[in-house]
């Protein structure tokens, strides 16, 4: 999982002693939907390693963001 910029400035300020949440919260989301903007979406294809089944798929940027940000391996 990485470590966003945001997340990084907040970590750091936090141990500075000053810290507006309500600035970092605004600022955290920002950057999340900059993220997903920025991955957009992908067309991608799994296949099935039991049979000759292969499907598509949208790897979409809210999925990105989860899985390189938050840990959240997608379902498929």
């Amino acid at each position: 999982m990485e470590q966003t910029a945001v997340e990084w400035f907040a970590e750091i300020t936090a141990q500075l002693g000053y810290v507006s949440t309500d600035i970092l919260e605004q600022a955290k989301a920002m950057e999340k939907e900059q993220i997903i903007k920025a991955h957009g979406n992908k067309q991608k294809t799994k296949s099935n390693p039991e049979s000759i089944v292969t499907f598509g798929y949208t790897y979409t940027g809210e999925m990105y963001y989860n899985e390189e940000f938050k840990g959240i391996k997608p379902i498929i």
